[in-house]
């Protein structure tokens, strides 16, 4: 098969699952610091509250409100802002003919990270202790990495993974700490597809107008990496390992354009574009069959 009927394959297959309904998102690594949630309740947050706080510069993943930190005997560093979080609630009330309306009901909480906290007992604080496996190399992806020419940086053992633009330098976490030896791969090539938009590759990244956090310049972006992540799986035949929570990434982007699935068109056809940059460059070094 062909670059571009995988490219058209792999994208059939997420829009298929898109259409049928597809989970939530699950992180796929478990690091010591672990996901974003409460202190008193441990649950981790979901949909915009986890985005919003694994973006945050902290080296805890617990977060509670300044009277949950009174009552674990604490209190709130001098000086230290709260983030705000959001839940939806459903209300339900009878109009005049008897019918059940439901109504959306916003509310809102500010919380501290643990990190802004002082005065709280160690022993209150709960384990989190990394996901640990014996992690095995996948060849064919390996190779597509190591025979990047350009290949950005990439530094292990960060409790999250990210591309920096200004470092040039991709961040992950450990390999044992995933929870699939492919989740490794589907994760670093998100954030290797993200690279490619760097100012001496692509130059994505400088015709982006608003960058900011939940933009649609940001979303945009966030389905062309993960979509690039889901064509090389697709390359290195270990999609139906990852495809599902390529498809459940991509949900939770495409919200952001009131789900309207043509936005992937554009963004498949950046992605298109970054996986070949990569590829062109990796040619010599790609397992036999792959592609023409």
């Amino acid at each position: 098969m062909n670059k571009i009927g995988l490219y058209e394959v792999v994208t059939q297959k997420i829009i298929d699952r898109l259409e049928a309904g597809v989970v939530p998102w699950q992180i796929p690594w478990r690091t010591k610091n672990g996901m974003p949630r409460n202190m008193i309740s441990n649950r981790p947050y979901t949909g915009i509250n986890f985005w919003m706080l694994l973006c945050l510069p902290y080296t805890s993943p617990f977060y509670m409100t300044f009277e949950q930190a009174r009552v674990l005997g604490g209190n709130i560093c001098k000086g230290e802002k709260s983030t705000m979080v959001v839940f939806w609630k459903i209300l339900e009330s009878e109009d005049k003919n008897g019918e059940t309306k439901k109504i959306p009901f916003l509310r809102y909480y500010n919380v501290f990270n643990l990190t802004q906290t002082e005065g709280i007992d160690p022993k209150k604080i709960p384990d989190t202790d990394a996901f640990d496996h014996d992690f095995n190399s996948i060849a064919a992806a390996d190779q597509i990495v190591h025979g990047w020419k350009d290949c950005p940086k990439i530094e292990w053992d960060s409790d999250h993974a990210y591309y920096s633009p200004s470092l040039d330098t991709v961040c992950m976490p450990n390999q044992r700490s995933f929870f699939r030896d492919e989740q490794v791969y589907s994760t670093l090539f998100h954030e290797l597809t993200h690279a490619t938009g760097h100012r001496s590759r692509l130059d994505r990244h400088e015709k982006i107008k608003d960058h900011k956090f939940g933009s649609q310049d940001y979303s945009q972006e966030e389905l062309v990496a993960e979509l690039g992540a889901a064509y090389l799986c697709g390359i290195t035949d270990i999609e139906q390992q990852t495809i599902e929570n390529n498809a459940a990434y991509i949900k939770s982007w495409i919200r952001t354009f009131k789900d309207d699935p043509k936005v992937l068109v554009l963004a498949a056809a950046q992605a298109q574009n970054a996986v070949n940059y990569m590829l062109n460059q990796s040619a010599e070094h790609l397992p036999s069959g792959t592609v023409e």
